[in-house]
């Protein structure tokens, strides 16, 4: 096989080799995920109630970056998102709205070792507000001689199930779930514009409860990102374990399951979305525009 033939099979998103393809085993390419347990290599903890296994960064950042570019984490939360740019060589960008867990994160993703030595930046702010957050966007990235990044996570607070401060900017205490969807609405329209043409979002999401009823909170913030001018390339079901809400208290929910007629949560999404360019909005304007002239 000759040189240009090996370079054909190289993706332009990732460093896999796909001559070697069936050397990734540790790479998942299903819809399901079972992920038995969070991964606690490195610095990584479970201490933090609502973060995220550290397995959905990373196959995220396997698939869909190579060393060397730049992660944006909207929600970061405890810094897991980071924690995994570093192992991976990946810079990072994280904002979190909170002051005292911003400051827990970047101590936590410091101690990590950085054998690529990549740049992981921690800032202060609300993903929400387009001048603030957008500033601290650019200014993050300037420090490392970009102006765009390569992927964008979004693990945001799954509305009301958690309440995670009393803050009035948390879209944890948002009113209603209408309230929330907008917000996320807004959150992608700050990184949007700093997300490469072509690369990917990743939402990670759950459903609720409210009123006796089951809140499809996936889809209406799914819809969201797909109105800014995406394409949905997959929707990943994850399995949830050891859920501390529910943690011990497996035959009282199953009681309350049958008693109440629903069934308990037991999965949450990992959405997958590629940026196209155009919103929804103004891909329906051309395509009315297009068949006014025709007629």
């Amino acid at each position: 096989m000759t040189w240009q033939n090996r370079a054909e099979k190289k993706s332009s998103l990732n460093d896999l080799d796909l001559d070697r393809w069936r050397e990734y085993s540790e790479i998942i390419t299903d819809s399901l995920w079972l992920i038995p347990e969070r991964d606690r290599s490195g610095v990584h903890l479970a201490d933090y109630h609502g973060n995220f296994v550290p397995q959905i960064p990373y196959q995220a950042m396997r698939r869909y970056t190579r060393r060397g570019d730049v992660v944006l984490d909207a929600f970061l939360g405890s810094g897991t998102t980071l924690i995994e740019c570093r192992r991976l060589g990946r810079h990072g960008v994280g904002i979190e709205l909170k002051s005292e867990l911003a400051q827990q994160a970047a101590e936590r993703i410091e101690s990590q070792n950085n054998p690529h030595e990549i740049t992981t930046q921690v800032v202060t702010g609300d993903s929400c507000n387009s001048v603030v957050a957008q500033r601290l966007i650019t200014k993050a990235l300037k420090k490392i001689d970009r102006e765009q990044c390569q992927l964008v996570i979004l693990h945001p607070p799954y509305h009301s199930i958690i309440r995670f401060s009393d803050l009035s900017e948390d879209i944890s205490n948002c009113p209603s779930v209408e309230v929330f969807r907008q917000k996320i609405g807004q959150v992608v329209d700050v990184v949007t514009p700093f997300l490469e043409a072509t690369r990917f979002l990743v939402l990670v999401i759950g459903d609720m409860y409210a009123g006796s009823e089951w809140i499809p909170l996936g889809f209406h913030c799914m819809q969201e990102v797909l109105d800014r001018g995406y394409k949905l390339k997959s929707i990943v079901v994850k399995d949830m374990q050891g859920n501390r809400a529910k943690r011990n208290l497996e035959n009282i929910w199953r009681y309350r399951a049958l008693a109440g007629g629903f069934y308990i949560f037991k999965h949450e999404y990992v959405m997958f979305f590629q940026k196209v360019g155009k919103k929804k909005r103004e891909y329906e304007t051309n395509e009315n525009n297009e068949t006014n002239e025709k007629a």
